[in-house]
C-alpha cells in the first residue's frame, strides 16, 4: 500500500486508508450566490455528496429553496442554515421549514445561533428552534448542530467555552430523548492540536456525538486570513500568519494537505473520538475546492 506523506515534526506518515477512512461521505458549504457560478454540480463534485447551503443575513428564503431544490435535481443531498439570530418569529420558521419539505424534499439541517450580535426576533440560539418541534413535525431526521474548537466569541465572551460546552451537553441530552439523528459541525481551523483537545474535552463530558470537523478548502493566503478574523477563528489563526513571514510560501495558495494528515493520525490513532469526517469551506472557490478533491482524495479513496 502506497503512503501519503505530510510533512509532520514527528517524522510520521499517514496510509491512503487512514486518510480515506476520514474523508469518506465530505461535505461541502457553499452559498445561493456561489452555486450561481457553477454550471452542473454533478460535473464537478460526487453525486450523493452533502452539500449545506449557508443562509447569510440578507440572503431571501427563496433563493435559498431556489438553490436547494436545484442541488437535489442534480443528485445531491442538501442541508440548509437554519440561523436563529435572523428569524423573526415561530411563523416564519414554519414557513422555512415547510418549503424545504415540500418543494425540495429537505430532510436535514444545519441550526446554529446565527453571525449577527442582536437577534431580529424571538430566536437566539439553536437549542430555542429544537424545542419548537417543528423540525419532527415537518420530517427532519438529521439535525447538525454548530461547534468551535477553538471557542465562540459571540456567545462566551469571556473565553472561557464553559456556555459553548454548556449547549452541547443540552444537545446531546436532546439527541438522546428524541428520535433526531444528531451531529456537529465545526467552524474551520487550522491546527488539529485545539480540534483534539476540544473534541476529548467534550467526549469527556459526555457528548458522544459524530462530529464533522470544518477545513478550509485551497485558497490564497490573503483570502483565507481575511476570512479567518471575519469568522472569529482562533489560535490556530497563528499557522497562516507563520506561513505569511515564510517568503517560500507566501505566494503560493494555502492547501489542506497539512491539517488533514494531522486529523488522520489522530483518528487513526484513536479511533473512538467523536471524529467522523470532514466539512469543506471553498473559500477560494467551488471549483478551486471540487478540483482539489479531485485530485488528492478520491483517487486515494479508489486506491485503498
Amino acid at each position: 500500500m502506497a503512503l501519503l506523506k505530510f510533512k509532520k515534526t514527528q517524522n510520521q506518515t499517514v496510509s491512503t486508508k487512514d486518510f480515506s477512512k476520514l474523508l469518506n461521505g465530505f461535505s461541502m458549504e457553499i452559498m445561493p450566490r456561489t452555486a450561481e457560478k457553477i454550471d452542473n454540480f454533478a460535473d464537478i463534485l460526487p453525486t450523493d455528496t452533502l452539500i449545506y447551503i449557508a443562509h447569510i443575513d440578507g440572503t431571501s428564503i427563496d433563493d435559498m429553496v431556489k438553490t436547494a431544490v436545484r442541488l437535489k435535481n442534480e443528485g445531491f443531498k442538501v442541508m440548509p442554515h437554519f440561523p436563529a439570530r435572523i428569524i423573526n418569529d415561530k411563523s416564519t420558521l414554519t414557513e422555512w421549514i415547510e418549503r424545504y419539505s415540500s418543494e425540495a424534499d429537505v430532510r436535514q439541517a444545519l441550526l446554529l445561533a446565527g453571525g449577527v450580535d442582536t437577534p431580529k426576533g424571538n430566536f437566539e440560539s439553536s437549542m430555542q428552534l429544537l424545542e419548537t418541534g417543528l423540525f419532527d413535525k415537518f420530517g427532519f431526521t438529521d439535525l447538525n448542530v454548530a461547534g468551535h474548537p477553538e471557542g465562540n466569541k459571540d456567545i462566551d465572551i469571556d473565553n472561557t467555552n464553559e456556555k459553548v460546552d454548556m449547549a452541547l451537553e443540552w444537545k446531546q441530552k436532546f439527541s438522546e430523548r428524541t428520535d433526531a439523528n444528531m451531529g456537529i459541525t465545526t467552524q474551520f481551523a487550522f491546527d488539529s492540536k485545539p480540534i483534539f483537545e476540544w473534541a476529548n474535552r467534550i467526549h469527556a463530558s459526555g457528548v458522544t456525538l459524530p462530529v464533522n470537523v470544518g477545513v478550509a478548502g485551497p485558497a490564497k493566503l490573503q483570502t483565507l486570513i481575511k476570512f479567518s478574523i471575519a469568522c472569529g477563528v482562533g489560535p490556530s489563526l497563528k499557522v497562516l500568519q507563520k506561513r505569511a513571514l515564510d517568503l517560500t510560501k507566501l505566494l503560493l495558495p494555502y492547501e489542506p494537505t497539512e491539517i488533514l494528515g494531522e486529523l488522520s493520525l489522530g483518528k487513526a490513532k484513536n479511533p473512538n473520538s467523536n471524529i467522523s469526517s470532514i466539512h469543506f469551506f471553498p473559500l477560494g472557490g467551488i471549483k478551486t475546492n471540487a478540483e482539489w478533491i479531485s485530485n488528492n482524495l478520491t483517487k486515494n479513496t479508489k486506491s485503498a
